[in-house]
């Protein structure tokens, strides 16, 4: 083979490869931008919102964050070290419950009316089916004797349980208890507001987006989008809502680039705030800050 000829096959070669390389740089800008539309879950979740005009699905589940205010944890890390030391009754004390049975049922009105179900056995474990019961414990703290008997509940409070999936083994107080002191730095502190309520969702439930509406913020269960080419077969149910009306302003945070954590602290008309993160692309972002332009609160700038 002469020069001329390894030359001109040598060109040949990177034209091909050249080529390939547009290709399937073409086939990911397509793949990302379809990643990007909410067109698949829009037209899943619209069904389920009869007569609201549906704005924004999310395309990453929400999450209450682990380390909001680390400085002010270890300020009262004394605190947490008594509650885990002491019966954790000694937590109502921390979190100023005076009546337990009283707090347990005011925490479950707000689920009531966001949850958009009565809290019947059926309903309940329709939504929290597929997730695994308790066992029975074996051992326990020394000042506290193990219970292997199931607690009894009333039917209501049955419901309430197995919808957020806690223990039948010991009382919802210190479990509910537990919870609020666990989580006091990202949201207002009481589980009995409708911030409290859409806590313990995001407390007990993986793969839940938000959804806005003209006239809601819902909180989705769903699950991820299947890869490309593989069949949809996601079920979305709305897990929480709550009228826009209620929601006082929205206060978002511009992440980094690329794939990132975009907070949001969310502040209602009972005096509650929860502080959200959204693992999001930016054009993500850019959709839900359009659906909530009529609320009040600060946006991150360009």
């Amino acid at each position: 083979m002469t020069s001329g000829e390894r030359g001109r096959l040598g060109r040949f070669a990177d034209a091909v490869r050249g080529g390939a390389r547009a290709a399937r740089d073409k086939a990911r800008e397509l793949r990302d931008e379809f990643r990007t539309s909410d067109e698949p879950e829009r037209a899943l979740v619209a069904p389920l919102l009869s007569g609201q005009e549906l704005r924004y699905v999310g395309l990453a589940p929400v999450r209450a964050p682990e380390n909001h205010r680390a400085g002010s944890q270890l300020a009262d890390r004394m605190a947490d070290e008594m509650a885990e030391a002491l019966d954790p009754r000694a937590l109502f004390g921390l979190l100023n419950i005076v009546n337990p049975v009283v707090w347990v049922d005011a925490v479950m009105t707000p689920v009531r009316l966001a949850a958009g179900v009565l809290l019947l056995p059926g309903k309940a474990a329709a939504l929290a089916v597929g997730l695994p019961e308790e066992a029975p414990p074996q051992s326990g703290p020394p000042h506290q004797p193990v219970q292997r008997e199931p607690l009894p509940l009333t039917e209501e409070q049955e419901a309430f349980r197995a919808l957020f999936r806690l223990s039948r083994y010991r009382p919802l107080a210190d479990q509910l208890a537990e919870i609020a002191y666990r989580r006091r730095y990202v949201f207002s502190g009481d589980l009995a507001t409708l911030a409290g309520s859409l806590l313990l969702f995001l407390e007990r439930y993986s793969g839940t987006p938000l959804a806005v509406t003209d006239t809601h913020l819902h909180l989705l269960r769903m699950g991820r989008r299947p890869d490309e080419g593989r069949p949809d077969r996601r079920q979305p149910r709305v897990l929480w809502s709550v009228h826009r009306s209620r929601v006082l302003r929205v206060d978002s945070e511009r992440g980094t680039a690329g794939l990132v954590q975009f907070p949001s602290t969310i502040f209602f008309d009972d005096g509650s705030w929860i502080r959200i993160v959204n693992p999001a692309l930016r054009d993500d972002q850019s959709r839900f800050l359009t659906a909530i332009r009529e609320l009040p609160g600060q946006r991150p700038t360009p």
